[in-house]
């Protein structure tokens, strides 16, 4: 068996930055385990597979597919940036003629749109809880603000002071044993750090700025991720009064 694999660097303009996925076109079921194996030697932080719903889809015209994700380590609920770069490779490889495609997932039903040269998705809008935790030994001595979990997701969003500027938050070393030695429950799959954009400088502009870690799932880091934005949208939404954030 064939099957078309396509690398894809989502939310940049820019070749061998923003965020690496993998996408396969399934013309035919795939054996269950072959999922896993395929991600796993992809080794970048998510492979997508899109595969047909009915006899006679095509990937030129048919406008709803099924969609899939797994990381090096297991399959994933959600996962933003791989669904771009799906919707990328059928509007942009494969010349969907349809202007808006529908992706079934574990996640419901997910759309991607084309809106002039840029693809817009929908994802869905998670809220996050206050929460009575320990701050995982990553984030150190550094002064958290608020503390949420999503159910929804199993991430939890530690939103550090509005003392901190975006340096603090880029310049933050992390290292993986840390946070699996600190959360071994299985309630916790990923971690967003954020913070609140500042109103001058260099960066003016910005509503928040964050970072995503989810070594349960193999991947320390994520370079930008989409998913995590199904949360921070929510929260930030409702810490700023504001529904168009940058």
């Amino acid at each position: 068996m064939q099957i078309p694999i396509f690398t894809v660097d989502a939310f940049t303009n820019r070749a061998f930055s923003g965020n690496p996925a993998a996408v396969c076109l399934l013309e035919n079921d795939l054996d269950e385990d072959l999922h896993q194996k395929i991600a796993t030697e992809m080794n970048l932080s998510e492979t997508a597979f899109i595969r047909k719903l009915r006899p006679g889809d095509d990937f030129t015209k048919s406008s709803c597919f099924g969609l899939r994700w797994f990381t090096p380590a297991s399959e994933v609920p959600l996962c933003g940036h791989a669904t771009l770069a799906s919707a990328a490779v059928l509007f942009h490889v494969q010349k969907n003629t349809n202007s808006v495609l529908t992706f079934v997932t574990l996640s419901g039903e997910l759309k991607a749109r084309q809106v002039e040269d840029h693809i817009v998705l929908d994802l869905p809008l998670y809220t996050a809880y206050p929460q009575v935790s320990q701050i995982f030994a990553a984030v150190g001595d550094m002064i958290v603000q608020d503390l949420r979990y999503s159910p929804d997701t199993k991430n939890l969003l530690v939103r550090l002071s509005d003392a901190y500027d975006r340096a603090v938050l880029e310049e933050l070393q992390v290292n993986a044993q840390s946070f699996l030695s600190a959360e071994k429950t299985g309630k916790v799959k990923g971690l967003i750090l954020t913070l609140k954009g500042n109103s001058s400088g260099k960066h003016k502009g910005h509503d928040f700025y964050s970072r995503y870690f989810a070594p349960w799932y193999g991947v320390l880091e994520d370079p930008v991720c989409g998913s995590a934005h199904a949360i921070l949208s929510s929260y930030w939404s409702e810490q700023l009064g504001k529904k168009e954030m940058l």
